[in-house]
């Protein structure tokens, strides 16, 4: 279970507290949530899950400033290039959790959408966490890219927009056993 977010989230944001729950509601359905390692969004997902028993995964960067490895980190991958560290994301992911964040999490966004709308990788969820956050963005891509015929209707239905923890844990779920489902055909 990949989980992208903003380093720069604080601990006492309403944002770390949330991500933190989806961490924990993901670790008791039984999956390992893997993030970038670092602070904020990345530490709150990677906090729930440890503290519910699951798995945590970093898969950190080599960066100027703000990356270091957060201590709820089960198991470190180091990466010095960003293109490595993506495909660690998309090979083990069977969903992508989106919190807020920055330039980072929406390069991440939009190559996850990128790669499923090219069918490089199969269709999975890609949750936005946060129907405030998220409005804007899914607004003016229904406005200018929708309305264009720059992406079809149903590259938008890729995204769903989610802000309770045991919600995402259900959706997760869902794709999981339908994925084991497919496998078995």
């Amino acid at each position: 279970m990949t989980v992208f977010g903003s380093a720069r989230t604080p601990p006492d944001h309403p944002h770390y507290a949330l991500m933190r729950e989806i961490g924990a509601a993901l670790g008791r359905a039984g999956f390992a949530v893997i993030t970038g390692g670092g602070a904020g969004v990345m530490e709150a997902a990677n906090r729930g899950a440890r503290e519910v028993g699951a798995l945590s995964v970093g898969c950190n960067i080599e960066l100027p400033r703000e990356q270091r490895l957060n201590d709820y980190v089960d198991i470190s991958l180091r990466f010095r290039h960003f293109f490595a560290r993506k495909v660690m994301f998309v090979r083990y992911a069977c969903a992508f959790v989106i919190g807020p964040g920055g330039f980072g999490t929406l390069d991440e966004l939009f190559e996850s959408l990128t790669l499923i709308q090219t069918e490089t990788i199969r269709h999975f969820p890609v949750i936005l966490v946060g129907s405030d956050e998220w409005a804007g963005l899914l607004d003016w891509l229904r406005a200018r890219a929708l309305a264009d015929h720059r992406i079809d209707a149903a590259d938008l239905a890729w995204l769903e927009v989610v802000g309770d923890p045991s919600e995402v844990a259900r959706i997760v779920v869902a794709a999981y056993e339908q994925q084991l489902r497919e496998a078995r055909r």
